[in-house]
C-alpha cells in the first residue's frame, strides 16, 4: 500500500504545505506534521586555521571559553630565547576565528614556566590561570585575567604554593563559586588548592595531597549535578594505571575520596570531560600496551565512587595528546594528534549512549594536514567549547611553519535530512505555509544545474547533490541531462 501526502497529481507531484521559505529545486523532506521543508544542515568538520603567533617554541596551548563576552581566551608560553606566558582573545565568526593583540601575564624572562592552565569563573567573570613559575624556583603561581572586548588585561601573578611544581590544571565549581587548581609536586606527589577571585586577585586555602605516589598530568571535571569533581591521572606507583579520585569544595578547602582504577593498563596523557544533558564523564587515554591506541571510557558518578563503562577506541593507530570534550548535549568531541597519520592533529565526533561511547556514522577529520606534534612539544592543546556559536576551538602548533601557534574552528554537523524523509525537489518557489508542487517520486525534476546524465546523486545534508553517498545515505535519482533529474523510484 502506498501512502501519499497531499494531493498526488497525474505528473507525480506532490503537493503540501511548506514550513519555511523554498527555492526552485530544492531537496525537499516531510515533516512529522506533514508540511515539507528544504533540506538543511552543516558539514561535521574543520574551518580555516588562524595565526595567533609566528614565534618559534610556542607549547603548551590551552583554551577557555568566556561565555560573558562571548570570546575565547587561549594561553600558552615560549620555551626558548625570551620566556613569557601570554594570552590572546578570539571572536568566532562562522567557520572562522579571529584574534586581538597579545598581551603577557609573564614577562620576557630567563627560565619560563612548567606547565601552564586556564578557566573561567563564571560568578566574577574572570579568567584564571595557574603555572608553575621556573624563573621564581618553579613556585606554583597565579593571575586573574580579565577580558574587555579584544583584549585581556590581568592583575599581578601571585605565588599560592611556595614549592617545586608544575603541570597543572584547574576548573570552576560553579555550585560554590571557587576554582580547584591541581597539579605535579615537585616530589611527584599529586596536590591541589582551592582558589577564590576577589576583583583582580585572588586567595587559596591549604594545599592537600591527593596521591603520594609518582603521577603524570592530573586533569579534571566538575559536574554540575553533584557539585564534585573527578580528577584523572598516571599513576607511576599502580604500573602506570589510569586512576581517578573525587573532590568535593568545602570552603576554602577540598577533601578527596578513595583513590580508584579507570583503567587497567599503562596509559598517559589522560583527559576527562563532563556532560550536564547525560550526568555522564568521559575520560580518554592513550593505551601504551596497545600501540598508544587511542581509548575513551564513560563514567558514572555516584557519592565518590565512578562506575566506568565499556572502552571503546577512537584511533586504533599511535595517538598522542588526546583530549575530550562535551558540548553539553550528549556529544563529545576528541581531539588527538595521530602519529599514524604524518602527526596530522584530528578529531572524531561521538554521541554518549548509556554507560559507552557511539560513533555512529561520525568519521575522523583532519583539522590541518601540517605535523601537530614532536618530541620537543611538552603539553597538550586543550580545546573549549563556544556554547553561543556551537563551535569548538582547537589550538595547535604548525610544526611545518616552525611551530608557529594556530587555532582551527571546529564543527559538529547536523542536518534535519534522515535516511527516510527525503520526498523530491521543490518545483517552483514558495514562501512559508504556502502549497507548494514538489517533483517526487518517478518524476523529472528540471531545476538542477551542473548535473552529468547517467550519474547517479545522492542528498548531502546541508541538501546539496553529489555522486558520493553522504551519511546519511539518501539517493536522489539519476540525471538524465545536466538541468534535469529522475527522482528515485
Amino acid at each position: 500500500m502506498v501512502k501519499t501526502i497531499g494531493n498526488v497529481q497525474k505528473d507525480a507531484q506532490v503537493r503540501a504545505v511548506a514550513s519555511g521559505a523554498l527555492s526552485n529545486g530544492d531537496t525537499i523532506i516531510v515533516n512529522s506534521d506533514g508540511t515539507v521543508s528544504a533540506v538543511l544542515g552543516t558539514d561535521t568538520g574543520a574551518g580555516t586555521s588562524s595565526v595567533i603567533s609566528t614565534e618559534s617554541n610556542l607549547s603548551e596551548v590551552k583554551a577557555a571559553y568566556d561565555p560573558d563576552s562571548g570570546k575565547v581566551v587561549i594561553v600558552y608560553h615560549r620555551d626558548a630565547n625570551a620566556y613569557y606566558g601570554a594570552a590572546v582573545v578570539g571572536t568566532i565568526s562562522g567557520d572562522t576565528i579571529s584574534f586581538g593583540s597579545i598581551t603577557k601575564f609573564q614577562p620576557n624572562n630567563t627560565q619560563g614556566m612548567q606547565g601552564v592552565a586556564v578557566t573561567y569563573d563564571t560568578n566574577t567573570d574572570k579568567i584564571f590561570i595557574s603555572y608553575a613559575d621556573k624563573n621564581n624556583s618553579t613556585y606554583m603561581t597565579g593571575v586573574v585575567g580579565t577580558v574587555s572586548g579584544t583584549s585581556i588585561s590581568f592583575g599581578t601573578p601571585t605565588v599560592f604554593y611556595s614549592e617545586s611544581g608544575g603541570y597543572t590544571n584547574c576548573a570552576f565549581d560553579s555550585t560554590n563559586n571557587k576554582i580547584l587548581v591541581v597539579w605535579r609536586r615537585g616530589n611527584a606527589f599529586g596536590a591541589a588548592k582551592v582558589v577564590t577571585i576577589s576583583g583582580s586577585s585572588f586567595s587559596s586555602g591549604s594545599a592537600v595531597n591527593f596521591n603520594t605516589g609518582n603521577i603524570g598530568i592530573p586533569n579534571l571535571a566538575f559536574s554540575t549535578t553533584a557539585g564534585k569533581f573527578v580528577l584523572v591521572y598516571k599513576d607511576g606507583d599502580q604500573s602506570g594505571n589510569g586512576r581517578y579520585i573525587v573532590a568535593t569544595i568545602s570552603g576554602t578547602g577540598v577533601s578527596f575520596g578513595t583513590e580508584g582504577s579507570f583503567n587497567n593498563v599503562s596509559s598517559l596523557r589522560e583527559s576527562i570531560t563532563y556532560d550536564s544533558s547525560t550526568d555522564k564523564f568521559v575520560a580518554v587515554y592513550m593505551d601504551r600496551s596497545a600501540s598508544d591506541a587511542g581509548k575513551a571510557r564513560v563514567g558514572t558518578l555516584s557519592g565518590t565512587t565512578v562506575t566506568w563503562g565499556s572502552i571503546t577506541v577512537f584511533n586504533t593507530g599511535a595517538t598522542t595528546f588526546p583530549t575530550v570534550l562535551s558540548n553539553g548535549s550528549g556529544t563529545v568531541m576528541i581531539s588527538y594528534v595521530d602519529v599514524g597519520n604524518s602527526n596530522y592533529p584530528t578529531f572524531v565526533v561521538a554521541d554518549i549512549s548509556g554507560t559507552t561511547l557511539d560513533y555512529g556514522t561520525y568519521t575522523e577529520h583532519v583539522i590541518k594536514e601540517v605535523a601537530a606534534e614532536t618530541g620537543a612539544i611538552l603539553g597538550a592543546s586543550y580545546m573549549t567549547y563556544d556554547s553561543a556559536n556551537d563551535k569548538f576551538v582547537f589550538p595547535f602548533n604548525n610544526v611545518n611553519s616552525s611551530n608557529q601557534l594556530e587555532a582551527s574552528v571546529l564543527s559538529i554537523g547536523s542536518t534535519n535530512l534522515t535516511s527516510d524523509n527525503f520526498i523530491g525537489f521543490a518545483d517552483g518557489a514558495y514562501a512559508d505555509t504556502q502549497s507548494a508542487a514538489i517533483n517526487s517520486t518517478c518524476s523529472v525534476d528540471l531545476n538542477q544545474t551542473g548535473l552529468t546524465a547517467g550519474q547517479k546523486y545522492y542528498v548531502q545534508t546541508d541538501g546539496t547533490l553529489s555522486t558520493t553517498a553522504g551519511s546519511p545515505t539518501v539517493e536522489a535519482g539519476t540525471a538524465i541531462s545536466p538541468t534535469k533529474i529522475l527522482v528515485k523510484g
